[in-house]
């Protein structure tokens, strides 16, 4: 008897996924993340303080230098933080007006997860896993997956 296992299916096609371990495909994605992640701050009204955070803590000089000329080959966490990033910023377009999608990620918010803090402290100290945490609970709430 053969043994079966059922596999969730999470809309993920792994053969068509990025390879971030692959530098030529970073240096790829990178300019374009840049751009978006830094338009994101903007509409957002996020300072650099809270970009670096998002970035995972890099240095005053890389975050400028990246500010500034939009250029250079991001590591595979950076790509994954902007990722997500992304995916949060795209649901709450979907989910709520311009205004109030651009200020959700400041305001203080009522759901257990946040503890009556702002969905960005999220971000911020949880790193990746508050990210996921935050992108599946607006994933959620728009019915995607």
């Amino acid at each position: 008897m053969a043994l079966t296992t059922n596999i969730p299916d999470l809309g993920l096609d792994l053969r068509k996924v990025a390879d971030l371990t692959d530098a030529k495909t970073r240096k790829r994605l990178s300019h374009a993340a840049l751009v978006v992640f830094f338009r994101m701050l903007e509409m957002w009204q996020l300072g650099n303080e809270d970009g670096k955070a998002l970035l995972g803590g890099i240095s005053n000089g890389r975050y400028f230098e990246l500010k500034r000329s939009r250029r250079g080959t991001l590591t595979q966490d950076e790509l994954t933080r902007i990722s997500l990033l992304i995916g949060i910023f795209k649901a709450l377009n979907i989910l709520f007006s311009q205004k109030l999608a651009q200020q959700w990620i400041s305001r203080p918010n009522s759901n257990p997860m946040f503890h009556n803090e702002p969905p960005l402290q999220a971000l911020t100290r949880g790193g990746v896993p508050g990210m996921l945490s935050v992108r599946r609970l607006l994933d959620s709430r728009r019915g995607g997956r």
